[in-house]
């Protein structure tokens, strides 16, 4: 049983670590286009920042299940 849990709190972990890394990634990629992302992708529903953000999105989830294997 001592497994399941340390199992269970390694994914939570991973899971945590994987939403802190999109958060903070999320920020680094606004700083870095010209305007607020985050308007861009809700007011304006510019397709192209939501596709941008999509993959940033799979990429991180990549490395973060590359990182649990």
């Amino acid at each position: 049983m001592d497994i399941l849990w340390n199992n269970a709190a390694s994914a939570a972990v991973f899971a945590g670590l994987g939403v802190v890394l999109f958060v903070v990634a999320f920020v680094v990629l606004d700083l870095l286009t010209p305007g607020r992302l985050w308007d861009e992708i809700g007011e304006k529903r510019n397709q192209a920042a939501a596709t941008l953000m999509g993959c940033v999105a799979i990429a991180l989830g990549i490395i973060v299940a590359a990182a649990i294997h």
